[in-house]
């Protein structure tokens, strides 16, 4: 008989990030649609910390969201797709470079939105650090990253309602509740403090960093 047995598998940081990752995501697009440049860009501010707090998380958190425990070499992602290889306790090894690829092009999308601007609606805060041809190169990483962001969202959904309906396996409660069903994720937590003082850190630096950025030359 399977083990039904819960165990401890993502920490909640890993599951705050998430979800509010899934928020900012369509928040981000729409107030681009709609012109709400402001709130835009500080959704992209936003996304910018959580993206450089789950890049520190993957060395600070705990086992399963460690990328250490889910990102393999390419002989196991290769046995994994034969059958080969067990599934691993949070990411299987083709999930773990979907979950790289994933933060690349966001990383991609925010930082090209930094230097990105159009003379009308937005311009990003480092827009005047690079020429106008850099600026356009940027708006076009901008535009192709989200149109690529959409086809990985959409491979993210698809696998994950596959593997909760086809496979049984409960990934949509484990990352709400924490605890997964029958896999030994039962390493210790870290301790709960651990992740609003990398936050806090994080800001701090990120606040700095743009603080000393050059304010642009006004010819008016």
């Amino acid at each position: 008989m399977p083990d039904q047995s819960s165990y401890p598998l993502w920490d909640w940081a890993t599951r705050l990030f998430h979800w509010l990752l899934v928020a900012a995501i369509p928040a981000a697009w729409w107030t681009a649609e709609e012109g709400h440049m402001e709130w835009h860009g500080w959704i992209g501010y936003s996304v910018l910390l959580l993206l450089l707090f789950r890049l520190c998380w993957g060395w600070l958190g705990s086992r399963a969201s460690r990328f250490a425990s889910f990102v393999r070499g390419p002989a196991t992602v290769a046995a994994y797709l034969r059958g080969n290889a067990a599934a691993g306790e949070g990411h299987n090894p083709l999930g773990g470079w979907s979950v790289l690829l994933m933060l690349v092009l966001l990383l991609s999308q925010v930082v090209s939105g930094l230097f990105n601007g159009d003379d009308i609606l937005f311009d990003g805060p480092l827009r005047h650090l690079v020429s106008s041809e850099w600026q356009d190169a940027f708006g076009v990483v901008h535009e192709v990253c989200f149109n690529l962001l959409l086809g990985m969202i959409a491979l993210h959904l698809a696998s994950v309602l596959f593997y909760q309906f086809a496979r049984g396996d409960r990934l949509i409660q484990a990352m709400i509740r924490g605890r997964a069903v029958g896999r030994a994720g039962s390493a210790p937590p870290v301790p709960w403090w651990r992740a609003p003082v990398v936050v806090v850190l994080l800001g701090g630096l990120l606040w700095a960093a743009f603080a000393l950025v050059p304010a642009p030359v006004s010819y008016w």
